[in-house]
């Protein structure tokens, strides 16, 4: 084989490496968060305002202090997104929606993985798309090694058009991986309990309905906190 029929089976074949390391790679370890500062040389004035007696806040103002606090402290709201669909700039305006309306509150984003069996079987496009892109190049070599002394017909309509073939194949392969990882899923959970499944409802949620269904459960949860 010549550089080019080189460089097109050992592209896929590259690719999909590097799938299946990113697959089977562990997460890396969070980074620690102890910061080392520098030893502060206070000032005479300085250590004369810490000498000072502080005033402590009266009864009125500890209520006024305490309702400050961010209403939705405590609070987890899940939003589980199709990220082959495009949907991560829809997650981002709620999760900024939400952290203003309901300030303290914890948005996490993550992926809503598909079903195992489409998992499975996207996993497995790249291997058919290597192995026809292999027959493609070199099947002269592999047919007679797999026991067939003349390759069916099928690879003659193929090798006729070698480089269009490669190309259907390669885009055909990546269309189907796409589709098989895709979900349509935008599902909203808060404190574990779904409030909005786009699965169900097949829409977006308005950011209004969304609001007044996460302070809804939030008024549940303090209810139940409370007891």
């Amino acid at each position: 084989m010549d550089r080019t029929q080189l460089l097109l089976i050992g592209l896929p074949i590259f690719l999909f490496c590097t799938d299946i390391v990113g697959l089977f790679t562990p997460a890396p370890p969070k980074p620690s968060h102890h910061d080392h500062h520098p030893p502060h040389y206070q000032s005479k004035s300085q250590q004369q305002l810490l000498q000072e007696p502080l005033p402590f806040p009266t009864q009125n103002q500890k209520n006024s202090i305490s309702n400050i606090g961010g209403i939705g402290l405590g609070n987890t709201v899940n939003i589980d997104f199709c990220t082959s669909c495009s949907y991560r700039g829809n997650a981002v305006t709620i999760k900024n929606m939400l952290e203003a309306e309901f300030p303290g509150i914890n948005v996490v984003l993550a992926n809503h993985p598909p079903a195992f069996p489409k998992r499975l079987v996207s996993k497995v496009v790249p291997v058919v798309q290597v192995g026809v892109i292999g027959v493609i190049m070199a099947g002269e070599q592999i047919f007679p090694r797999l026991g067939i002394m003349t390759p069916p017909p099928w690879y003659y309509s193929l090798r006729a058009n070698r480089f269009g073939s490669i190309a259907s194949v390669w885009l055909f392969g990546n269309f189907l991986q796409s589709s098989l990882q895709s979900t349509g899923a935008f599902e909203v959970y808060c404190n574990g309990a779904l409030v909005f499944s786009k699965l169900k409802e097949q829409r977006f949620p308005g950011e209004i309905e969304l609001r007044e269904l996460v302070g809804q459960r939030l008024g549940i949860s303090r209810t139940v906190s409370g007891l």
